[in-house]
């Protein structure tokens, strides 16, 4: 039996502790089919943590990620905590973590199921088929570059002030991820930038050519960041991997997420670099948020958080065969005609979040016989 993976799991706020109920299902039928055994740890992290331990990312969860093989992350956030001061939101937790484990490079995939190319709100013919992965920039940029507050000027008015700053090796060593993965892909890398009004754009498109170099086989392309907003919801099918900044990655995943008809169906991987030994510190999380509006009513689609599962197995622990085994499972559900309410169409049978699990685990099984 292959050793022990050690997994911490960190379910959050919101429908994070719903939707990674039905993971722990996957892990135990692996446990019980595959021959491989999960070490799994629960910790504490955003307004969970805050409620008990007073702080979004406490001490003891960022010791229990650092000896982690790999975390799986629901959500965080919600009204609840809304009115608490910046420094103590929940939203703080996965910034903790992001940058205490250099979590640098945020991979998000856009895939639209054959099933579900009519949940679309664009034409089932524009995101049939749909296979895109966006690399976001995650331990930099204007979310967490210095100086930033709100300052009161001598003249009594008031303003907010952000600083969007990368490094030529921030920079450099996120592009050789999309490069990397583009060349295992179509190799086609288009990198997004606003190098038309912003210096830290300029640079940002220097180096990504310059580390071209270095991916003969890959072909590169530059776009504005709103031209890209604008192709992702008319062709998105031209792209294969996007590669932009921490903040233009973060809106434009969330359009390519609402391209594919459903926030609760895709998944992330946050990674860090490898070290000597070749182990990287990793986190993996679905896109979708809390959604406090449905927390608790058993609805969650828990598809991105199972198929972030599957991120984690093939990355962090190298189970391609598992990782694949997972994904054809969810869509086979999709395909047999389950949906949660997020992504109904007419025609087919509507099911919460637990039902959606137990189906893929019985089609787990099926494969398996």
């Amino acid at each position: 039996m292959p050793a022990n993976k050690k997994l911490l799991v960190l379910p959050g706020d919101g429908i994070g502790p719903e939707v990674v109920r039905e993971v722990r299902r996957v892990i135990d039928w692996l446990d019980r089919r595959r021959q491989v055994t999960f070490d799994v740890e629960e910790g504490l992290v955003g307004g969970a943590a805050i409620d008990a331990l007073g702080h979004p990312c406490p001490d003891r969860t960022m010791e229990q990620a650092l000896a982690a093989d790999a975390i799986l992350f629901g959500s965080v956030g919600g009204p609840k905590w809304d009115s608490l001061p910046f420094e103590g939101r929940p939203e703080l937790g996965i910034l903790r973590l992001r940058k205490e484990l250099g979590l640098f490079a945020n991979l998000r995939p856009a895939l639209v199921w054959s099933p579900l190319a009519q949940a679309s709100s664009l034409k089932a013919d524009l995101v049939d088929g749909l296979d895109l992965m966006i690399v976001r920039e995650s331990t930099g940029g204007i979310y967490f570059g210095e100086p930033r507050g709100i300052e009161t000027l001598p003249d009594g008015t008031r303003r907010g002030f952000d600083t969007e700053t990368y490094s030529e090796e921030e920079i450099a060593r996120v592009a050789r991820i999309g490069f990397e993965l583009a060349a295992k892909r179509s190799g086609r890398l288009t990198s997004v930038d606003k190098a038309n009004v912003m210096q830290s754009g300029r640079f940002w498109r220097e180096i990504v050519t310059r580390t071209a170099a270095e991916f003969p086989n890959v072909e590169l392309s530059h776009m504005y960041a709103d031209n890209c907003a604008m192709q992702l919801a008319s062709r998105p099918k031209q792209f294969d991997v996007i590669l932009a900044s921490n903040l233009f990655g973060d809106l434009l995943s969330d359009l390519a997420a609402a391209v594919t008809g459903s926030l609760g169906m895709l998944p992330s991987a946050t990674l860090g670099a490898p070290d000597s030994s070749g182990r990287r510190h990793a986190l993996y999380e679905p896109i979708h948020g809390s959604a406090p509006d449905i927390a608790g009513k058993g609805i969650a689609n828990p598809c991105a958080q199972i198929l972030s599962f599957a991120m984690l197995l093939r990355w962090s622990f190298g189970m391609e065969e598992d990782a694949r085994l997972i994904e054809n499972a969810v869509e086979k559900v999709l395909s047999g005609g389950l949906r949660t309410a997020d992504i109904m169409v007419p025609g087919a049978a509507r099911v919460g979040t637990s039902i959606m699990g137990e189906a893929v685990v019985r089609e787990l099984d099926k494969m398996a016989a």
